[in-house]
């Protein structure tokens, strides 16, 4: 029914464990791959009851999850669960999810409703972004850019609803198989960063995309970029890559999408 891939980095097994037995408790797992974009192989991982496959080097986020949807596809399993190292839930939110994806078989896409550890809700879904609201939003007066921000991450509709929304978080991504055949993987010309809003984008363009908060998750979350210089220049290299592809200024569907999202077309 559905497989789980987990890209990591220098995690060790204590990191790791807690989302594995939360995955095999939820009785709906067929495989989970654990991709390891380590400088070294960590052998412990071979005790997890997992597929753990080790790649010698940085593939990058969006790379690494493609070797697992590949299979996913190849096999045809119905549902891929991409997923963050960080993420906790309750096993049986997986049922409930299953359940939708089931009865509306035009959702290419589902992201729960995502909390901090705290308990403050994380606002993940989001228009889809302009260079000012990616690159150039750290430079604008803080009145300004907090408007836009409540703006751009659809802050008013006070993610209580449904909703079928053109940007979702790379952190977990439900995704119908079916449709990635129709709409490819994740682009590897993204390094990290940028992978989960071109993967939804285009998801989008077929399928719906959907917001689902009658369930929730908690990611523990660190905006790598706002801390290390390294991170922040692969966060706008990766950026300029996204709006080389898609148009900086004019961007018609961009324009298009969003603005129905903002008159309240958003299922």
């Amino acid at each position: 029914m559905l497989n789980v891939s987990i890209v990591i980095y220098k995690h060790t097994i204590s990191d790791i464990s807690p989302l594995v037995e939360i995955l095999q408790n939820s009785g709906l797992v067929s495989e989970i791959f654990l991709i390891d974009n380590s400088p070294k192989e960590n052998k412990d991982f071979g005790k997890l009851n997992a597929n753990y496959i080790f790649n010698n080097c940085n593939l990058g986020y969006g790379k690494a999850h493609n070797i697992a949807l590949r299979k996913s596809i190849a096999k045809n399993t119905p549902y891929h669960l991409v997923v963050n190292p960080d993420i906790s839930f309750e096993p049986e939110i997986l049922k409930t999810i299953v359940t939708y994806m089931e009865n509306h078989p035009d959702v290419g896409h589902l992201m729960p409703k995502v909390f901090y550890p705290n308990g403050d809700l994380q606002y993940l879904c989001k228009l889809l972004p302009t260079p000012t609201d990616l690159i150039f939003r750290r430079f604008l007066q803080k009145n300004v850019r907090d408007k836009r921000m409540r703006k751009f991450e659809l802050r008013e509709s006070g993610y209580n609803r449904i909703m079928n929304v053109p940007y979702l978080s790379g952190c977990f991504m439900f995704l119908r198989t079916e449709a990635l055949k129709v709409t490819g993987i994740f682009d590897e010309r993204f390094f990290m960063y940028p992978e989960d809003i071109d993967l939804t984008r285009r998801i989008h363009q077929h399928f719906k995309t959907i917001f689902y908060p009658e369930v929730a998750i908690v990611h523990h979350h660190a905006q790598s970029s706002y801390s290390s210089p390294k991170m922040l220049w692969i966060h706008i290299i990766n950026m300029i890559r996204y709006f080389n592809k898609w148009g900086w200024i004019f961007d018609r569907e961009r324009k298009r999408i969003n603005a129905n999202i903002l008159i309240g077309n958003t299922l």
